[in-house]
Parts: structure tokens; sequence; C-alpha cells
């Protein structure tokens, strides 16, 4: 994620071609919007094909979300507390399912949207903002339909039961991340958010025994420069946001669990990285000076860096480029009766699915169906089993816009940052090939770019940059010798 000054030219201007080149919408269709106006008005249903049943009433559970600063879809909401032998986790999810007619205007526009995608100068949400910020979001001292997960987890973060059912709750306050993490340095936090601590290092140290690891991305940032202009730092992530995302990691193994169980269902997965990616992690490790131990793997390593320091921020991105080839796998009897043909998440080293961000990702709501039905011995909804091998197709196709759309803002910013730094040396090291010769790590500052030269991987050179091309997104660099 890149946070950029969106209305300085020329970021403005820099971001409005990226979201033309990709066909990003800035509107929904009228039929949508009327829809979701219409939604709003009735309230929350119980979707087609769900088991019958009151919702349980879960309004006095003192949950919170915990959100970056500003955020109004919000997914999820947290509460924990000890209990004989270990914690009590209660995860609420926004009932998504209960405001979208399966194949209404909503449902339709959702297929073309597939999530909600992020640029500094704003998003292009999933759902319109009705339905995404308001009626279905759990905002703060509100009553608001959720799918509830009750975890229970012994002493050593291991899980020894977990349930999804349909519930009615109402979150106590909308919290950030700085705010999460200054009442639990302070020691003036509630239980609760200090058991998102306990629980959420527990899991961490669960995690690393698997062979997974938390990738905590550092994000890039644009500040102003000391003589004028811009640079691009790495800024870490607090340590909440560690233990936040391992409770919805925690949501979405065992929503994979159950549906393995059930051999039924949508899992994300990732395959492990290859010689040839680890290879190329290898020499941008001795390129920034993060130290590798022969023996040891990649993902001991990812965990020992420090997410504050420049050099081991600048490897944690690489290091994510190993990761590659993600996409979604359906479960039928072919891959679920023996659990060596269970797809996976290397990077979680586990069976995992996307269930926690339904206002902003299209297969969590058909995935949590199919999971409260499991969870109530029933057979899912047809909507939601029918649409399994469609929304693969979708959500890969969502993949690659995504990564795309990403990769866009990136270079786009590098652009706008170094067009002020034309003519400037900058050390680097050679940490890939690439079509235009090799790919080059600018030290000082968070950028990788292209250098059209042939020179040694793990090789130490000297760059000048000699120009940028907004319109390609192109950092043009020369080495330091040929400009003399």
């Amino acid at each position: 994620m890149v946070r950029a000054p969106a209305e300085v030219p020329p970021f403005a201007e820099a971001f409005a071609r990226v979201r033309d080149e990709f066909g990003i919408p800035a509107t929904f269709p009228e039929a949508v919007e009327a829809e979701a106006a219409a939604v709003e008005r009735r309230g929350p249903v119980t979707p087609p094909g769900a088991p019958a049943g009151e919702r349980r009433d879960a309004r006095d559970i003192p949950f919170v979300t915990i959100d970056p600063p500003g955020s109004m879809d919000l997914d999820q909401a947290f509460h924990a507390e000890r209990r004989a032998g270990g914690f009590r986790v209660r995860y609420a999810i926004a009932d998504v399912a209960a405001f979208v007619t399966p194949g209404g205007e909503l449902d339709v526009e959702a297929f073309v949207r597939g999530v909600t995608l992020y640029l500094p100068d704003g998003r292009a949400p999933l759902m319109p903002t009705t339905i995404g910020q308001g009626c279905a979001s759990l905002l703060p001292d509100q009553e608001r339909p959720a799918l509830l997960w009750t975890i229970d987890l012994d002493e050593t973060g291991a899980t020894t039961a977990a349930r999804l059912e349909r519930a009615t709750v109402r979150s106590r306050a909308q919290l950030s991340y700085a705010d999460v993490q200054d009442a639990v340095d302070a020691g003036r936090a509630e239980e609760s958010l200090t058991l998102l601590r306990t629980i959420g290092t527990l899991r961490l140290q669960r995690q690393g025994e698997r062979g997974g690891l938390s990738l905590d991305l550092p994000s890039q940032e644009v500040v102003p420069a000391a003589g004028g202009g811009f640079t691009l730092v790495y800024d870490a992530p607090l340590p909440v946001e560690g233990w936040n995302a391992q409770i919805s990691l925690l949501a979405g193994m065992e929503a994979a669990t159950i549906m393995v169980r059930g051999g039924v269902g949508i899992l994300r997965t990732v395959p492990p990285p290859d010689p040839v990616q680890l290879g190329r992690l290898r020499r941008a490790a001795t390129a920034l000076d993060v130290p590798w131990p022969e023996r040891s793997r990649w993902s001991d390593v990812v965990r020992g860096l420090d997410r504050t320091d420049p050099q081991d921020a600048a490897f944690l991105i690489q290091a994510a480029h190993t990761l590659r080839g993600a996409g979604y796998a359906t479960l039928d009897a072919t891959n679920t009766s023996d659990p060596a043909t269970v797809p996976v998440h290397a990077g979680i080293a586990a069976a995992y699915a996307h269930v926690t961000a339904p206002l902003r990702r299209l297969a969590d709501r058909h995935a949590n169906e199919i999971v409260l039905a499991l969870c109530e011995g029933a057979e899912p909804p047809g909507w939601a089993r029918d649409a399994l091998d469609r929304l693969v197709e979708t959500m890969e196709a969502t993949t690659r816009l995504e990564a795309g759309v990403e990769r866009a803002v990136v270079d786009a910013v590098e652009c706008a940052v170094l067009a002020g730094h034309v003519g400037e040396r900058f050390d680097a090291v050679v940490i890939d090939e690439s079509r235009r010769g090799v790919t080059v790590q600018l030290k000082g500052v968070a950028i990788v770019a292209a250098l059209a030269a042939d020179i040694p991987l793990g090789e130490r050179v000297a760059v000048v940059v000699t120009g940028v091309d907004p319109v390609a997104r192109h950092v043009l660099l020369a080495p330091a010798a040929s400009t003399s």
C-alpha cells in the first residue's frame, strides 16, 4: 500500500491515469444504487436457502472494531475473554448476505467488481456506500446482523472448538490500530484488548511452528525531502496489526477446516516458492545486508526481520514476491478425501479461506453461507454452492486486476518522487534480471527499478536517475560511470 498526497501534482494526474487505464469505475449503475436504497429501507432478511431460525442475541457482548482511521466499511468486530484452560474468541463478521439478493442488481455488480480496490486518491468499493458503509457495516452503537464466530483456544493458542452462527450484535467502539496499541502499551487497555496481544502472540508462535509466516508488509509513504521535493520511505506496521491479523487468519483457518470436512467450499491458495524465487530472495538478502544462515528457511528469516529497519523493510517487500500464483480452489470429493490433496496457502502453511471481509471481497459472502450451513448440519444454499466455479474465475481475475493496479500505483509514485531527483546518484544492488537488463534496489529510498545494463546478480552498483517517463511509469536509470 502506498500513501501519497493524492491532490498534489504530479500525483493527482498519475492516479487519474491509472484509474482510466484499468477502467476503474467511479460510480455504481443507477439500478444498483436503487436496489441498495430499497434494501436499506427493507432491512436484513434471511438469505434464500439458509437454515431457518432466530438470530442469536449477542448485543450484550462488548465488541469493538479495529481498523485504519477513517474506515467506515467495518467487516469485523472483536471480543475475547479468559476461560478455564484457555481463551474464548468471539469474532463478528458483517452479514452481507442478509442484504444482497442472489441474482439481484447488487449481486451482479459484485461479480463485476470482485473486490474493493484501493488507490491513494480513494476507493472503488465492492458495495455502494448505502450498504458497505451503512446498513451492513458494524458501526459503533448500532444493532447489526452479523455472522458470529465463537472459537475456543487452549493455553497454547490451539483451537479446541469453533462454531459460526447468525446473530445480532452491537459494537461498543470504533478503534484505530494506534488507539489499541497506545492503550495496550500504557497498560490501560480493557481485558479483551490485552488478550488480543496474548492470543495474537500465541497464534504467531503456532504459525511459526507450522512453517508459516506473517509478512506484515510495510506501507510506502511519500514524505517531503529535506532539500525540496519528495522521497519514498517504508512505514512499519504496528504490532497490533499483526495480532489483529491473526484473529482474521484464525477464523479463515477454522472456516477452511469446516469446509474441508464437509467436502464443499472455496479456499484461498498460494503455492510454495520455487527455487528461482528463493534464489532471487537470497540475492536480495545479500544486497540489503539481511543475515540468512545457510540452513534457515526463508520464513525463519522473514520472522526475524526488524520491520522498522529500512533495509529489512525493503527485503520484506521482496519476500512478498516469492508468494506468487495466489488463487482459489473449490472443494469436492477429489481434494478433501485425503489430507495430502487439500489445497493450502503456503504463507499460512495450512488450508485457509477468505471469510472475514464480505463488505470488501465477493468470495467471503459465499464461503460464509457454506460454513453456516455446515455448522447447522444442513445443505449449503444452492446459490452459494452453484456459484463456486464462477467465483474462482471472478476472484482470480480480480486478484490479477488488484495486483496490476497496485503495481501501477507504486510505479507512478516512484516516477513522481524521482522526478525531483533527476541527475542524482544512488547506491543500489542488483537483485534480479529483467526484460530491460537487471532490477536494482536503491538504497536510501523505498524504490526498486529496472536498469539497462549487464551486471552480475548481487553486485553493488552506483546509478544515476537520468529521467522518468510518467506515462509509461518507468524510472530511467544509468550506471553512474556511464554518465561521466
